[in-house]
């Protein structure tokens, strides 16, 4: 899938205070992905849209400043150095520090896995994490992970929190692709599932995402009611039913939720 962030440098060509080179070169290091831990020039140019040319020279730059390494001449590889650029955001951060508690009491109680995550462009990032007793989904998903935002619970909700402009122009670049049988994969049917999981507060997938999984998502509002972040529980849809999910996971979820909510400043 084409990295957005070299689409979104294009967008802002004509700002003269823009850098496009430290646009380039932030597209090139998001590209790189936890499914692969090498990959090529060609390969980072295909994500990103740049040229090889330029994803060449952004390499090499990454490469003398000790962000990436090659050893090969061909193959790149992050380095621990770029875990430093998180870190002021991931130690600052009061909803990074206090979620952790939160999703393992949730964790504990309804026996699933649970997250929380913000919305980042056209995608969720994932802030925490609390694992259940078994994991559910084939992906390994840590802090920092990204996934789409129209085929997953959090994506949904935090959507739906969106201004009516903001949200316009999300459904108006959406090309939602059908990862599963179940998944949403129109802009009118996005629009209508967004509107639904504003309107009742919470949003449930249904394998969308991926075959066999079910999660369900609410709003974690500050004490100001603005919409910071969203949470989630994920399960097997062999193990709970969207009824049992909304009659016995969705108070727990809610209570965990709002919980978290009024720790945050």
């Amino acid at each position: 899938m084409l990295d957005r962030s070299a689409a979104d440098a294009a967008a802002h060509a004509g700002d003269p205070d823009f850098m496009t080179s430290l646009a380039r070169g932030l597209a090139v290091l998001m590209a790189f992905d936890d499914q692969q831990r090498a990959v090529t020039c060609a390969q980072l140019s295909h994500r990103t849209g740049l040229s090889r040319a330029a994803v060449r020279r952004c390499l090499h730059t990454l490469v003398l400043l000790g962000f990436a390494s090659c050893e090969d001449g061909k193959h790149y590889r992050l380095t621990p150095k770029v875990l430093a650029l998180g870190h002021a955001y991931l130690s600052s951060s009061p909803l990074v520090a206090l979620a952790p508690g939160v999703l393992e009491r949730l964790a504990a109680r309804t026996g699933e896995s649970a997250s929380v995550a913000t919305l980042e462009g056209r995608e969720i990032a994932y802030v925490a994490r609390s694992h259940g007793s078994d994991r559910i989904m084939s992906i390994n998903l840590n802090v920092g992970s990204r996934l789409p935002a129209y085929c997953t619970s959090l994506g949904r909700v935090l959507l739906a929190a969106l201004p009516p402009e903001k949200l316009d122009a999300y459904l108006a670049e959406a090309q939602p692709l059908r990862r599963t049988a179940r998944t949403i994969a129109t802009v009118t049917e996005l629009r209508d599932a967004i509107r639904l999981a504003g309107e009742q507060g919470y949003a449930v997938n249904d394998q969308e995402l991926e075959v066999g999984l079910r999660s369900i998502a609410v709003p974690v509002r500050d004490r100001r009611g603005r919409v910071v972040a969203a949470m989630n529980v994920g399960t097997l849809s062999s193990r709970r039913s969207i009824a049992e999910m909304e009659g016995r996971l969705l108070p727990v979820l809610r209570e965990a939720a709002e919980e978290l909510g009024r720790m945050l400043a």
